[in-house]
C-alpha cells in the first residue's frame, strides 16, 4: 500500500479531517473583503522585511563609517530580532484565519485523493460513485 494512503487513513480518523470532509471545506472565504485586522497584519509582515536585513546592512555600514564594530555586533541581532517579532505579530493578525481555511481545504483534497485511491486498490468503490 502507498505510504500516502496509509497517512490518509490515519489522518481521516481525526476530528479535523472528518469535519473538513463533511463540510466540504473550500477556499471561498478568500473571496471576501479582508478586515482591518488582516490588512494591518499584512502591513506588519511587509514592514518587517523593511526593518529586517536592510536595517542590519545599514548598521553594518554605520559601524564601518564610525569604526565602531559594536554598532553591528549589538544592533544587528537586536534589529533582526525586532523584525522577527513584528513579522510574527503580523502573521498572528493576518495569517491565523487564512491558514486554518487553507489547511482544511488541503486536508479535504488530500484525503479525497488518497482515500479514494486506497479504496479502489482494495476493491472498494470510491466515494465519488
Amino acid at each position: 500500500m502507498n505510504i500516502l494512503a496509509i497517512i490518509a487513513r490515519g489522518a481521516a480518523r481525526t476530528e479535523f479531517a472528518r469535519k473538513a470532509l463533511e463540510e466540504k471545506a473550500d477556499l471561498s472565504p478568500f473571496r471576501e473583503k479582508p478586515s482591518a485586522r488582516i490588512l494591518f497584519g499584512i502591513f506588519l509582515m511587509a514592514f518587517s522585511y523593511v526593518i529586517g536585513w536592510p536595517a542590519v546592512a545599514l548598521f553594518g555600514a554605520l559601524s564601518i563609517y564610525f569604526k565602531e564594530p559594536l554598532i553591528v555586533i549589538l544592533g544587528g541581532p537586536a534589529i533582526y530580532g525586532t523584525s522577527h517579532l513584528v513579522f510574527l505579530a503580523g502573521m498572528y493578525l493576518a495569517g491565523a484565519r487564512y491558514t486554518y481555511i487553507f489547511l482544511r481545504w488541503a486536508t479535504r483534497k488530500f484525503l479525497e485523493k488518497y482515500l479514494d485511491a486506497a479504496r479502489e486498490k482494495d476493491g472498494f468503490p470510491s466515494s465519488a460513485e
